[in-house]
């Protein structure tokens, strides 16, 4: 894998893409479910799990060798996709509001949904 300058230049391109892509999700997920609990965020994790899964799956299986895409796509592309400083924030601003039930679901779903998604994404890589 290329050192220095080139590699941290593979991750930046991939955080901005990442950056990029969760911006473009939330906003759209968040305008059609609303705001009444951070579905935009949710998902964007769930996707981001079940994606550094299979890509863990592939590195595994030997069949990504140790190069400078794994690299934008796992540190830089998916490390800036998901959300979880924004899922923390959301979950405090709502426990500051008093919103405990709306804190519960919202760390429940995204710690199971997440969980379940980077699972899902092993068992099929085992194929």
């Amino acid at each position: 894998m290329p050192q220095g300058v080139i590699l941290y230049c593979y991750i930046a391109a991939g955080g901005a893409i990442g950056a990029c892509l969760r911006y473009f999700c939330t906003t759209t997920i968040d305008s059609w479910f609303g705001k009444n609990l951070p579905f935009g965020t949710l998902v964007v994790n769930v996707v981001g799990s079940f994606a550094l899964a299979t890509l863990y799956g592939f590195i595994e299986r030997h069949e990504l060798a140790d190069s400078p895409y794994r690299a934008l796509i796992g540190v830089g592309l998916l490390g800036a996709f998901t959300t979880f400083s924004t899922f923390s924030v959301e979950t405090l601003t709502f426990l500051e509001n008093g919103l405990w039930q709306k804190a519960i679901a919202n760390v429940f779903l995204n710690v199971s949904a997440c969980l379940l998604a980077g699972w899902l994404a092993i068992e099929l890589m085992k194929g």
